[in-house]
């Protein structure tokens, strides 16, 4: 049975991981859900209170790193709000309308359309908007790998 556990554990994970690149995902949802598969399993007193502080204020960093990497990415190329939501939206709707390249056209073209549209300002103008938000894009998907990578290993280094 414990090779039926660990298997569906270590499931959980990889569809984290694979939320990174599949936003639809919630990827820090399935990490935190095997851990806590973990806990049931097997049991929770392994996890002491700095151990879900750890984890908390790490699931935090993911948030505030999904959101700045986007808004950096975004304002450095002289984007706005608008083009900061045009590229959410064109991340969550990209990967259904293009399977596979939409996770990069999809952030590219929100952020083209928002900032045409909104602020009125030209194609290229836009473009290069749209390039700072797949920059950003890129950035988030890197830095949340390392982030979610520590949540896993620091699991592992705690149960094992």
């Amino acid at each position: 049975m414990d090779v039926m556990y660990w298997l569906v554990i270590v499931i959980m994970f990889i569809i984290g991981f694979i939320g990174l690149v599949y936003p639809i995902i919630p990827s820090v949802l399935f990490i935190l859900g095997g851990i806590l598969l973990y806990g049931v399993f097997y049991s929770f007193e392994t996890f002491n209170w700095r151990f879900w502080a750890i984890q908390i204020l790490l699931v935090l960093l993911l948030f505030c790193a999904d959101y700045v990497a986007n808004l950096a990415g975004v304002k450095k190329f002289g984007g706005s709000r608008a083009g900061i939501w045009g590229s959410t939206i064109g991340i969550l709707v990209g990967p259904f309308v293009i399977p596979f390249l939409g996770i990069i056209i999809g952030p590219f073209i929100g952020a083209v359309i928002a900032e045409m549209v909104v602020h009125k300002k030209n194609p290229v103008v836009a473009a290069k908007i749209g390039l700072g938000s797949v920059f950003g894009f890129v950035g988030s998907v890197v830095t949340k790998s390392i982030i979610q990578l520590f949540m896993v290993i620091y699991f592992l280094f705690t149960v094992l």
